[in-house]
């Protein structure tokens, strides 16, 4: 989300943003894409900066490792931030619904004007690589749908109920989380603020970045000092 860390860099707080394995320009085919290894990722990261204990903000499948992080590691996590994330499943057919939406790219893109018509925002265009024939995405297929396939087949209601920190869930008005999930989740953890983001999708970075933004800094000046 490097448009969301520009906004918040901004504010004065301080940012550390990666690219999860199989994603960005990260390994494209790593050995192993469980939530185990995702969330050993983060941790290697929080120590190798010396950054605990940290505010952890994820979106989608990235929220669902900080929230798993923050279930795992409670010492390292001051608080949660998750946008279109929880806890929610078993998603039998997520990982065939995602197939196919990729499977529908008409790659390669002959340009990047033609990937922007089609993805809709050029968030998606930068992560395309050009090659002798068009432009391809960096990241591959296989793994992506293979990244998705634990969260598809399991809830998550034991590791949301051990965190312990402050979480703020920030939903898209026309987002992907289950109807009753945004309400399961406070209801379990009372230390769960809600909000919903008015005309955003589950790419509520993208529809609404400064209203998203807004709604993080707000919660952080009410959870730390002055940056």
């Amino acid at each position: 989300m490097p448009d969301l860390t520009a906004r918040l860099l901004a504010a004065g707080h301080r940012v550390v943003a990666y690219d999860a394995r199989g994603h960005g320009a990260s390994i494209r085919r790593p050995p192993t894409t469980t939530r185990a290894a995702h969330v050993e990722d983060a941790v290697t990261l929080i120590h190798a900066l010396a950054l605990a204990p940290v505010t952890l903000i994820g979106q989608s499948l990235g929220g669902h490792t900080a929230m798993l992080l923050a279930s795992a590691r409670p010492d390292l996590v001051d608080s949660l931030i998750l946008v279109e994330a929880g806890p929610a499943g078993p998603s039998p057919d997520l990982p065939a619904r995602i197939a196919a939406w990729l499977d529908s790219w008409p790659i390669p893109f002959k340009s990047l004007e033609e990937a922007t018509a089609f993805l809709g925002h050029e968030a998606w265009v930068r992560g395309l690589e050009q090659r002798r024939d068009g432009w391809y995405p960096r990241t591959d297929r296989d793994t992506l749908i293979d990244s998705v396939a634990e969260p598809a087949a399991n809830a998550y209601w034991t590791q949301w109920s051990r965190i312990r920190c402050p979480t703020l869930l920030i939903q898209g008005e026309n987002g992907t989380m289950r109807p009753d999930e945004p309400t399961a989740m406070p209801a379990a953890r009372p230390a769960t603020a809600h909000t919903v983001i008015r005309d955003a999708s589950h790419d509520v970075h993208l529809d609404q970045p400064e209203v998203l933004c807004e709604a993080i800094v707000t919660f952080l000046k009410e959870r730390l000092p002055d940056p």
